[in-house]
């Protein structure tokens, strides 16, 4: 079926293009809070482990639209004053921004307990090995724990990455012209709802596709020498 787009088409290239800006940015600040929280999960410390408990538990309960909304909206004052004081009081959270951190802090929230189940997945005796060996505990963690843990956790990412793709139409409604909004605009002037929304859906099925082959070469990279030894 061969859509015609009355000369949308590179606006929805440009909205394609704004989708895959934000999906990487919001999941590079999901992997660093996500990983923060595991380590607070796992943590021998009880205010940390109860601090990533928290953070995990309230994030996951709000569904990821209200944090859209609550953090593009909920900043509005608090950049007002920030402005203020440093003599420029237009100064505000502009929907990239919001929509970034907001999808991070969810993705983040679930990349926790994936990230958690992969620490709890490697066994004690390489900590115990290492810290024979005399290496410190930061040593321990960043040379033998979380390069095992990244084989692991790769999966449960990858599926999450795809969901949070599939997340930044949200983000549509705080006016970031993604595929959906632009989607929306072209709907508006033809008045053909269905050509747009299928074609906004076969933007979103390739670049689901596309991040499935990169997801796949991931894992099968990190996983080289496990599937060598194995065999």
């Amino acid at each position: 079926m061969i859509f015609d787009l009355h000369g949308f088409g590179p606006a929805l290239f440009a909205g394609a293009l704004m989708t895959i800006q934000l999906a990487l940015c919001a999941l590079a600040l999901g992997l660093v809070l996500g990983l923060l929280g595991a380590l607070a999960k796992t943590s021998s410390h009880k205010p940390l482990q109860w601090l990533g408990g928290s953070y995990s538990t309230i994030v996951r309960g709000v569904p990821e639209l209200l944090w859209v909304l609550l953090i593009y909206f909920g900043t509005v004052s608090l950049m007002r004053s920030i402005g203020e004081f440093f003599g420029k009081p237009d100064l505000e959270l502009n929907a990239f921004a919001a929509g970034t951190i907001a999808l991070g802090l969810c993705f983040g929230s679930y990349a926790t307990e994936v990230f958690r189940g992969a620490i709890l997945a490697i066994p004690k005796g390489h900590r115990e090995a290492g810290m024979a060996l005399g290496l410190s505990k930061s040593r321990v963690l960043w040379r033998l724990i979380l390069p095992q843990m990244w084989r692991i956790a790769l999966p449960g990412l990858g599926n999450l990455f795809m969901i949070l793709m599939k997340d930044t139409a949200l983000v549509s409604v705080i006016g970031l012209e993604e595929i959906m909004r632009r989607a929306q605009i072209a709907v508006t002037a033809s008045k053909e709802p269905f050509t747009f929304f299928m074609a906004a859906a076969c933007i979103y099925l390739g670049l689901t596709v596309l991040a499935m082959i990169g997801m796949h070469f991931l894992e099968k990279r990190a996983s080289r020498g496990f599937v060598r030894s194995s065999s």
